[in-house]
């Protein structure tokens, strides 16, 4: 097909590090890839669109551009629907759907705005099929149809990948509300990590719940294509040709290596999630290159002698109560009752707990840098340490910080001025 313009969305705060894994894996120039505000766009080839909904662990979609006009009513919306050759991306046997985004959109109703639109898909068809046009189905649609409305202007894409590509298809034992895998990837992302670099380093998440960040560094570290275990959307449009996706899918796992660079492990008390973690690692391909175990993260020591990197989404609030014994009893102070899951949003305070982690870790775990997740912004405070990185990130609405901690053998001690030269937030 002709270059098309593809448009990937992903979490506020991923969009650098998207770009840089869209040329990455593409190949295409800084000309051609452009980063905005929640997302990147992309000048290329159907083939672009099949190599990154394979590869990207960043990405939540990828969607190609069809129409982008001015509009004032619904009429418009269905005007530029009408205008697109919906014909050439598939056909009357395919079901769709029509989803709709708005920012500051003067309609009244986006339920009526997506009715039109699917009338000018329906028209369409019947003129250009004698009269048959495709069913719209609100569930498992073969074709998604997507339209963003902002003050003035219309935007609509098709969309190449069908179910939100942070579902790997390795999935299926979980706690409750679990750091979704793009989230995970990029964690990982931001520290810089790479197992295939001239310094590579082993990885540690001391509270790793169901797996998700020891997953995704194994996949990353063993070269497995994140999309490797599922189908997309784009298998069911017209472009689409067996024999080239399967002769990508071949070059990719040619590429997939045996074992990793670097030890990978993971730990959680509640040893009902490392069995949870266990055999997603299975699913993933990965479970002999990660390390998994039982353990409080107030008393493992080191997985191995060599200094490496902690990466974790620390516990918090209802959380605090499974991250070890001194979790439990600090919750039991605070009044918070104990759940089997975690990574959830809560930001009950834990000071007790951060403080006697980190005097753990300044401890144990000398030349080791810890990278840790919060939407706690005032965490270095609790943990009295001076945090040599921090990085914006959101988790979903969630405003979230990666803070980073250099890990130097001695005592904590207690900050003279918390709030003095903290360091500025990364773009």
């Amino acid at each position: 097909m002709n270059q098309l313009h593809l448009f990937l969305p992903c979490a506020a705060g991923v969009e650098g590090y998207l770009a840089d894994e869209v040329r990455a894996i593409t190949g295409v120039g800084n000309d051609d890839v452009l980063t905005g505000r929640g997302g990147v766009m992309v000048r290329g080839m159907w083939r672009d669109a099949m190599l990154l909904n394979l590869h990207s662990r960043l990405a939540q979609r990828v969607l190609v551009e069809l129409s982008y006009t001015e509009y004032r009513s619904e009429n418009d919306l269905y005007r530029a629907a009408s205008e697109v050759a919906w014909e050439i991306w598939f056909t009357p046997k395919e079901t769709f759907k029509i989803e709709v985004t708005a920012q500051h959109s003067p309609l009244t109703s986006l339920n009526f705005a997506a009715l039109r639109v699917k009338d000018a898909i329906a028209d369409r068809f019947r003129a250009k099929r004698n009269g048959v046009r495709p069913s719209v189905e609100t569930h498992r649609p073969d074709v998604r149809v997507h339209m963003h409305l902002t003050t003035d202007t219309c935007t609509l894409y098709i969309d190449t990948s069908g179910e939100a590509l942070f579902k790997r298809g390795w999935r299926e034992d979980k706690g409750d509300a679990p750091l979704k895998e793009t989230l995970a990837a990029a964690m990982i992302a931001a520290t810089g990590w790479d197992p295939h670099g001239p310094n590579p380093q082993p990885l540690y998440d001391p509270c790793c719940g169901s797996g998700t960040v020891v997953i995704e560094a194994a996949q990353i570290a063993r070269k497995i294509p994140a999309g490797i275990l599922r189908s997309f959307a784009f298998e069911k449009l017209v472009p689409f040709q067996r024999h080239v996706w399967e002769a990508i899918l071949d070059e990719a796992e040619s590429k997939i290596l045996d074992e990793s660079p670097v030890p990978i492990f993971g730990s959680d008390v509640s040893h009902r999630m490392v069995d949870f973690a266990q055999r997603n690692a299975e699913r993933a391909g990965v479970a002999e290159t990660v390390q998994l175990r039982g353990g409080d993260a107030l008393q493992r020591m080191p997985p191995c002698e060599q200094p490496g990197m902690m990466l974790l989404n620390p516990p918090y609030g209802e959380r605090i109560a499974a991250a070890g014994s001194f979790g439990r009893n600090a919750a039991e102070r605070m009044g918070v009752l104990e759940r089997a899951g975690r990574e959830t949003a809560q930001t009950e305070d834990g000071g007790e707990f951060f403080s006697q982690l980190a005097s753990h870790w300044k401890k144990n775990y000398s030349g080791w840098s810890g990278w840790m997740l919060t939407p706690d912004l005032k965490l270095p405070g609790k943990m009295r340490l001076k945090e040599s990185r921090r990085t914006p990130m959101w988790n979903g609405p969630i405003e979230c910080r990666l803070f980073r901690f250099d890990m130097i053998r001695g005592a904590v001690k207690p900050r003279k001025d918390e709030s003095a030269q903290r360091p500025v937030d990364e773009a």
